[in-house]
């Protein structure tokens, strides 16, 4: 009997049932049970209850569309990329293909539902794993004073069609104090084509940061044209107003407590450098070699031919509700290839390299690279505060675990 047949002879019984005696009301539920199927207190909560509506009608559940394989082998390519947002692991998967293929002997339907699965799809089955993965990010910027009328504020937004107009930035490995010197991450992010570089450098001082500079530039594949910064004194000093005059590089600067200003390369530091390094504290010479062996090498190559980004083309403002509208994943080096003003030798060679490198020997050499690090950072001492003089005195505790999710 079907689900509706039932109601409808529920309905036809109802009014009957609660104007009938105690010997018809047991004569109906007699009645009710065998024409139904029902258990008698099933049919006794029924008749006594509300009139009876129209029964739920259930959606049928589609069946399960992925093999647990194919949901294995996408989890391990995620892990091996860094952990991607799902838009830019749809468009990594057809690029890792050939070593995909290697690696897993995939089969050709489990290759299809490799393909098929849809960025929304990758949240739901990642979902739990993303859970334990938020970190929260920190500064220890001081504000530059000098040349500031030299430097102009940058108050329009980015629209550039060319390579070579950048925004950078330091990240600091302090750890838990900030006393001493330590290390920092200078990021540089190309805004057109998303190419990012990073280098160590030990303490703030102008003079490291410089060489750092012109090392990256002459390591990009399209030339330099433009800095923008914060307001940190790293930045904001003679030494680099003369180094960017020099080169014949735009120099410009955000606002002073505006983050916004400087969004593209903040967003870096977190995807380049604190998913990375974590929150270690590094103020060894050997702690920055180190670091920088593997930024120069493994990590360059990874993030800028094997890691799909995407890019804001506009946002959209229906009433209260805001819709960003991105534009199709792509590798900073597609985007790099794309552009007539790139150095087409360089090129040509990061092209070639890209075919021969396999990403996931390349994540197990950073994996390798970072153990290494980790070993190199300095153990985090635990402050003991004195109830009676309220002085902190550091008294030493063991290194935490090495941890990372990059």
């Amino acid at each position: 009997m079907s689900r509706r047949a039932k109601w409808e002879y529920l309905q036809a019984i109802y009014a009957r049932y609660q104007r009938a005696s105690r010997v018809e009301k047991s004569r109906i539920l007699d009645e009710c049970c065998q024409v139904c199927g029902y258990h008698r207190k099933s049919a006794l909560r029924l008749l006594n209850g509300p009139t009876p509506t129209q029964p739920h009608r259930w959606r049928r559940r589609r069946p399960t569309r992925y093999s647990a394989q194919a949901l294995s082998i996408l989890t391990q390519v995620w892990e091996a990329a860094g952990y991607p947002w799902s838009v830019r692991l749809k468009a990594l998967v057809p690029l890792w293909r050939p070593w995909i293929r290697q690696r897993f002997s995939v089969t050709p339907p489990v290759e299809r539902q490799l393909l098929a699965i849809s960025a929304r799809q990758i949240d739901r089955r990642l979902q739990v794993k993303k859970r334990s993965l938020k970190r929260r990010l920190y500064g220890r910027t001081k504000p530059g004073t000098l040349l500031k009328h030299h430097i102009p504020l940058k108050t329009d937004h980015w629209d550039v069609t060319v390579p070579g107009y950048t925004e950078i930035d330091l990240v600091s490995h302090s750890g838990a104090r900030a006393d001493g010197e330590f290390v920092h991450s200078l990021t540089l992010t190309d805004i057109h084509t998303t190419w990012t570089e990073n280098r160590a450098v030990l303490g703030k001082g102008a003079t490291g940061i410089e060489a750092a500079l012109e090392e990256m530039r002459q390591g990009l594949p399209f030339t330099l044209k433009g800095l923008d910064s914060d307001n940190g004194s790293e930045f904001i000093n003679d030494h680099l107003w003369r180094y960017t005059q020099a080169q014949h590089l735009q120099f410009t600067r955000g606002r002073p407590y505006k983050k916004d200003d400087n969004a593209h390369v903040e967003q870096k530091n977190w995807t380049h450098v604190r998913k990375l390094l974590a929150w270690e504290r590094y103020d060894t010479v050997q702690a920055r070699e180190a670091i920088n062996a593997l930024y120069r090498h493994e990590w360059r190559l990874m993030m800028n031919l094997f890691q799909p980004s995407v890019k804001l083309v506009r946002k959209v403002r229906v009433g209260s509700r805001l819709t960003r509208v991105y534009d199709a994943a792509q590798t900073p080096l597609d985007r790099v290839g794309a552009c007539p003003e790139a150095d087409r030798i360089k090129v040509a060679v990061l092209r070639r390299l890209r075919a021969q490198l396999d990403p996931f020997l390349l994540a197990q050499r950073i994996d390798e690279q970072l153990a290494e690090i980790f070993r190199r950072a300095t153990p985090v001492r635990r402050m003991r505060v004195s109830t009676s003089s309220q002085v902190l005195h550091p008294s030493p505790r063991p290194p935490s675990k090495e941890t990372t999710t990059g």
